[in-house]
């Protein structure tokens, strides 16, 4: 498997410029010939390759607890490789993604828990795959800061371990960038890049979906990873700390509750579309919530119809709306309100495919079914917002 596992680079991207004949970047010296000191290091312009090199020994395990067949060669090379036939494809149609997990970060950062914010990272990458029909292959992720902190780093890449895990999915590599000047001090960006397979003509949506075909909903976790800058606008406008208690969550902090991380759907939808043949299509509910993510999946002449009685929305949810004095159809299109995947079904198919969801571990429930479009809203609504604490 050969990792630059999160790989360090060094600013504007000039890995080893400042390297030469085996010497070290933060102990090579230029000194005249009183043996003076008269020359800069990279890291006296804030740069510390050493903590870099740490860190990526520190992952290394990491990296490896998510091996899958596929994955060839061993750590150190300057890139990843990955073998599509001996992870069992014969003819198969390559699936990429790429996201971040936006404004979420602030939440890690200014609470100090990093632990599962690379489960996010990994969430809205292979969640985004799985609604084409593929199974999520490997994963690479960016992380960039102003000045490398190896342990805040190492919890943030357990965490994207462990939603490789969860995804089935194998870390091969990454980078780490340490850029001295480009990001306040204690703060971090990060970014994910996932690619996956399905074989020729096993790729989603359907182009059999039709009037009938019903729509089932998995519940979501919480707020997953979008709508955080008017989260981060309602904690502010009612005076409340990421130390307060949630008001909606018992025995835990608003930060601590905000930060539960987005659910992984891959199994549980390779299941179902694998084991029953009925599933035509999947959305991914993300940014635009249900208004706007469930039309990508639909042909351009049928719409939907969701009963919003069918949800179960987290109190999280409520709390928002009712704070923050956000409008039903407002929180309908910033947030997943209860429902982070949607999935199209053959009619003969529901009852097979909602027992075996549940049986994966997730829950399903009827949301509503497909329409012919009318109008400019693709997606219709009736009933209200249910939600539970």
């Amino acid at each position: 498997m050969p990792l630059d596992v999160t790989g360090f680079a060094f600013e504007e991207g000039r890995a080893g410029c400042f390297l030469a004949q085996g010497q070290n970047a933060t102990t090579m010296t230029n000194s005249n010939s009183h043996g003076k000191k008269d020359g800069l290091t990279y890291a006296d312009s804030g740069v510390d390759i050493d903590a870099g090199n740490a860190l990526v020994e520190a992952i290394g395990p990491l990296a490896a607890s998510t091996k899958r067949p596929g994955v060839m060669g061993s750590i150190g090379g300057f890139g990843g490789l990955f073998d599509l036939k001996d992870a069992g494809f014969k003819d198969p149609v390559l699936v990429a993604a790429n996201d971040g997990v936006g404004t979420k970060l602030k939440i890690a950062i200014e609470t100090g828990h990093h632990e599962t914010i690379g489960v996010d990272l990994v969430a809205m990458c292979v969640n985004d795959l799985v609604v084409q029909g593929a199974e999520p292959l490997f994963f690479l992720d960016y992380f960039a800061s102003g000045k490398l902190n190896t342990s805040m780093a190492e919890q943030v890449i357990a965490g994207i371990a462990e939603g490789c895990k969860q995804a089935g999915a194998a870390l091969i590599g990454g980078e780490t960038a340490e850029m001295p000047g480009l990001y306040a001090a204690g703060d971090y960006d990060l970014a994910g890049f996932a690619v996956g397979a399905a074989e020729r003509g096993q790729l989603l949506p359907r182009s059999d979906t039709k009037k009938g075909d019903v729509l089932i909903g998995l519940a979501s976790s919480g707020v997953h990873s979008n709508g955080f800058s008017l989260v981060r606008k309602v904690v502010e406008k009612n005076g409340l700390n990421w130390a307060s208690p949630a008001p909606f969550a018992l025995k835990s902090s608003l930060g601590e509750a905000l930060l539960e991380p987005t659910r992984i759907y891959v199994r549980a939808a390779l299941n179902a579309i694998r084991d029953t043949g009925g599933v035509k299509a999947l959305a991914h509910i993300t940014g635009g919530g249900l208004p706007e993510n469930i039309p990508r999946v639909l042909p351009k002449e049928l719409g939907a119809h969701v009963d919003l009685g069918a949800l179960k929305a987290p109190a999280v949810f409520e709390w928002i709306a009712k704070e923050g004095g956000v409008s039903r159809s407002e929180m309908l299109r910033t947030f997943n309100c209860g429902t982070g995947m949607v999935l199209v079904v053959s009619p003969e198919f529901v009852e097979a495919v909602i027992d075996l969801l549940n049986k994966s571990g997730e829950t399903a429930f009827l949301l509503g079914a497909i329409e012919p479009h009318k109008g400019r809203e693709r997606v219709r609504f009736s009933g209200d917002l249910d939600f539970v604490s």
